[in-house]
């Protein structure tokens, strides 16, 4: 059966992945860049979806849960919300693109309170694809209402990374155990 695929790259920006990010991943996020890369480059070239399902918050947000929980972080217009590395200049280069596409997400997943699902419903995407950080959090509560809703999920464990050793094995863990997923 033939699969129609969508690339989710989530949440890599400068305050995720950067040195000096607010709640930055660091190095092992760092060196996942050249892999977003790629991957973005032979979804587009095979003519398939690149989605970049990205957080955004207003700092001191009293109704926001993750304000109790996290420094500010992925601010509107400032250069922590910037797509890190590679990945900026890709997303410049191809934001014109009639099948790449960036939205604002304000929770874990990039379903919650998100169109996502009616646009991957809309061009008939069965099969999404999931890089980008934290892997244990925005990364995992998106795969887990993928599966809920029925999407195949693929897991790309070297586009995946989150702030500790313990947190990337145990989500890659319940990707495959509890979801399904396919980890390539």
């Amino acid at each position: 059966m033939a699969t129609n695929e969508a690339l989710l790259i989530i949440d890599y920006t400068n305050d995720f992945v950067a040195t000096k990010g607010a709640l930055t991943s660091g190095e092992p996020a760092q060196k996942l860049e050249p892999t977003i890369v790629n991957l973005a480059d032979q979804f587009m070239k095979d003519g398939k979806w690149v989605i970049l399902p990205t957080d955004v918050h207003t700092p001191n947000d009293p109704y926001h849960p993750e304000t109790k929980l996290f420094p500010p972080h992925n601010v509107r217009g400032t250069w922590g919300r910037e797509y890190y590395g590679g990945l900026k200049d890709w997303f410049d280069k191809n934001k014109d693109q009639d099948k790449v596409y960036m939205y604002d997400k304000t929770r874990y997943s990039a379903f919650a309170g998100t169109d996502l699902d009616i646009r991957m419903r809309e061009r008939k995407v069965d099969t999404l694809h999931l890089v980008g950080v934290c892997t244990d959090i925005c990364v995992l509560h998106t795969a887990v209402d993928a599966y809920n809703l029925g999407y195949n999920i693929v897991i790309h464990k070297d586009g995946v990374a989150t702030f500790t050793e313990e947190g990337q094995h145990w989500a890659l863990n319940h990707f495959k155990t509890c979801l399904g997923a396919k980890i390539v």
